[in-house]
């Protein structure tokens, strides 16, 4: 089962883009677990998966968090913009999945 987290400043407003996501992979019949926290939280949870993704909002923290997520050997990037301010669970999705690769 692939992990994916997303981050952004409160964890609000991935909410609505995490039940899109979770809603692609059914109707691909795609197992994973995808949750989303505030910033401040991230860092604690990158352990538990495969991939995070932060708001764009986020954007000027992404060297400080690709830095925490090389000891659990996993990659950070900010969720493309358009995919995030339309809440594109399928964009979203096939992003995480190809930062995840063979894993």
């Amino acid at each position: 089962m692939k992990k994916i987290l997303l981050a952004c400043s409160s964890g609000m407003s991935t909410s609505l883009l995490v039940t899109k996501m979770q809603d692609y992979a059914k109707t691909i019949g795609e197992e994973v677990e995808i949750w989303a926290v505030g910033q401040d939280q991230a860092k604690k949870e990158m352990e538990r998966a495969d991939v995070v993704l932060i708001g764009p909002q986020m954007s000027f923290l992404k060297g400080e968090f690709q830095k925490e997520a090389q000891k659990y050997d996993i990659e950070v990037d900010v969720i493309d913009m358009m995919a995030y301010g339309m809440a594109d669970g399928k964009k979203a999705y096939e992003q995480a999945l190809s930062l995840i690769g063979d894993k």
